[in-house]
C-alpha cells in the first residue's frame, strides 16, 4: 500500500486522498500454491488528477526510462486506446519511480481518448505526457 502511495499522493490536485484505504480497493486472493496475496486496486477518472499522475510519473522517471518508454510505446499503446505501464514496487515503497518489465509490478493502464478514435493521434498524447 506504501508504494502505491507514492503514486496516488501525487495524483489528486484537488484532494488529499488522507487514509488510502478509504479510496483503495482491497482484493484478497489466493497465490497459487495456496499463499494469500491482496491486490490493491483504484481507479483515477478526473482529468486533472490523471494529468497530475503523468505529471508526476514523468518528472520522476530517469532519462532512461524515458527512453524506454520512446521506444517501446508502439507495444505500450493496445488496440483500444490503453497505455500499459508497470512500476518497480521495491522502489515505489522507497520513493522512486523505475519502469520495469516484471508481472510482480504496480501496474498502470492510462486510456487515451481520441475523437474519432485515433491510434496515431493517441500516440502523440502519450508522447507529451511521459515522453
Amino acid at each position: 500500500m506504501d508504494a502505491l502511495g507514492l503514486f496516488l499522493k501525487n495524483s489528486f490536485r484537488d484532494k488529499d486522498p488522507g487514509s488510502l484505504s478509504e479510496i483503495v480497493e482491497a482484493i484478497e486472493a489466493e497465490g497459487h500454491y495456496g499463499n494469500p496475496i491482496t491486490i490493491f486496486s483504484i481507479q483515477i477518472n478526473h482529468k486533472h488528477d490523471t494529468l497530475s499522475f503523468a505529471k508526476f510519473v514523468h518528472n520522476n522517471m530517469t532519462s532512461e526510462d524515458i527512453e524506454t518508454l520512446r521506444s517501446e510505446m508502439p507495444d505500450r499503446l493496445d488496440d483500444d486506446q490503453v497505455f500499459h505501464l508497470r512500476f518497480d514496487k521495491q522502489e515505489a515503497y522507497m520513493g522512486r519511480v523505475k519502469i520495469v518489465s516484471s508481472s510482480d509490478a504496480i501496474t498502470a493502464k492510462v486510456k487515451i481518448e481520441t475523437y474519432p478514435k485515433n491510434r496515431e493521434m493517441a500516440g502523440k498524447i502519450v508522447e507529451e505526457l511521459f515522453g
